[in-house]
């Protein structure tokens, strides 16, 4: 790894310091084994981070994300024209259902949450701005994964406790752009949450296309 930090090396370690962060909070001794960093320069990458406020410290003393991504999250989320002309849509099917909703986009073998409204209800899924999760798991994952059914569901794969119901934003060529959920307590969704909002996520998808001018 070598005593010094240069040029693009840099970029490329932090962003393995954020991404070890992203799973969980962790001490000096498990970001070193994480990243595989020498003691010294996973110290002085986590340190200037903190200073600049993308990484701050919590109860337990450990490094966890900081507070600043999340003002930087809401303006990339708001850069991105498809988050905006989503929020009506969103702000709508939140409202008819009373639960959870999310706009995710494809990023490699992730995907990225670009807008989010959360229900109402005390008990409910909160999935913040930027979050990034796996294709592989969920219903929105597997609307992006490319699967063909007009609106998928998913209990308890993520998340125990937790079903959504996702549907496909698609460009003028039929791919998906994004995937639009519903998400919230199998207590409140029952086991079966296509049946109850799958058309209303559905209808969202196709609001949210003529709002973005795909239509």
């Amino acid at each position: 790894m070598g005593s010094s930090v240069r040029g693009v090396g840099v970029i490329d370690k932090t962003t393995q310091v954020l991404d070890a962060l992203e799973e969980a909070p962790r001490s000096l001794n498990e970001l070193v084994a994480v990243t595989g960093f020498s003691r010294a320069t996973t110290h002085r990458l986590a340190v200037a981070l903190e200073e600049h406020g993308f990484v701050r410290r919590d109860e337990e003393g450990r490094f966890a994300l900081g507070v600043r991504l999340i003002a930087l999250g809401r303006a990339a989320a708001e850069a991105i024209p498809l988050a905006s002309a989503a929020l009506p849509a969103l702000t709508a099917l939140r409202d008819a259902t009373g639960e959870s909703v999310q706009l995710y986009v494809r990023q490699g073998d992730r995907r990225v949450c670009i807008a989010a409204l959360e229900s109402p209800h005390g008990l409910r899924t909160i999935v913040p701005m930027g979050a990034s999760l796996p294709l592989d798991v969920g219903s929105a994952g597997k609307i992006l994964s490319g699967a063909s059914e007009t609106w998928v569901e998913s209990v308890g794969e993520r998340e125990a406790g937790v079903a959504s119901v996702s549907a496909a934003v698609t460009g003028p060529d039929g791919h998906a752009l994004a995937a639009v959920s519903v998400s919230g307590p199998i207590e409140r969704t029952t086991r079966h949450p296509g049946r109850r909002y799958g058309d209303a996520v559905v209808a969202a998808a196709r609001l949210i296309e003529t709002a973005a001018g795909l239509a």
